[in-house]
């Protein structure tokens, strides 16, 4: 297990800091703000205004459980199925899962014992948490998935190209594209000219957009 230390970002939720990457889990500039504005608003918010009964999410790097978290939060208002799959290699211990401060800011319907149940869910097994909300995940890397399934959704929240650059690689970007459905949203922080040249190539069409707090930018991709 890596060393990780818990910090607090900006809008006082609280991150996640890997010291073998020398990275943090979420912006230093807010971890539940950049969250919900990039994945929550620009994702989630946009693919549901297709007006489709229900949403099949795939989020690579499930980490502190904050993208699910703000999900479940969200299908606790709207009417649309979610199905959420998630993927993490290196699950966090207990002990560091059980102290974050999420809840407690999250103007929503969600608790500490949603948190916690994420991440104590069992692997590899689909789990009905509310009537709306599907939930799976699987230990594993993004290269070795497999799935029967498109998603109409990607969250694509693994660490920075500069502290895990396999994970944007165009082959690993190639097999995300193929995980998308016709019509398919991937959100993302990164920026980065190259990952955008991938995408477009990929035949993915990418939006440039203004982003959160600390970031110039965000992409959005939606398959065509």
């Amino acid at each position: 297990m890596p060393d990780i230390r818990i910090i607090e970002t900006s809008d006082g939720s609280q991150s996640l800091y890997r010291k073998d990457l020398n990275e943090t889990y979420h912006s230093t500039h807010g971890a539940i703000t950049e969250s919900q504005y990039v994945f929550i608003q620009h994702g989630l918010d946009f693919h549901s205004e297709q007006g489709r009964e229900s949403i099949s999410i795939l989020e690579v790097g499930f980490g502190t459980g904050l993208n699910a978290l703000l999900t479940l939060d969200w299908a606790k208002s709207h009417e649309q199925k979610i199905t959420y799959s998630t993927l993490e290699p290196i699950p966090l211990a207990a002990d560091i899962y059980t102290q974050l401060n999420y809840h407690e800011l999250i103007n929503g319907s969600v608790n500490q014992a949603d948190l916690k149940h994420l991440h104590e869910a069992e692997w590899e097994q689909e789990h009905q948490l509310t009537d709306n909300f599907t939930f799976f995940k699987t230990q594993s890397k993004l290269q070795d998935f497999q799935s029967e399934k498109d998603f109409d959704l990607v969250y694509y929240d693994a660490f920075a190209p500069s502290k895990q650059a396999e994970m944007w690689d165009y082959d690993v970007l190639e097999k995300t594209a193929d995980l998308m459905a016709e019509g398919a949203v991937l959100v993302t922080y990164c920026a980065r000219g190259q990952f955008k040249r991938d995408l477009a190539a990929l035949g993915l069409t990418v939006e440039t957009l203004k982003g959160p707090p600390g970031k110039k930018e965000m992409v959005r991709g939606v398959k065509q």
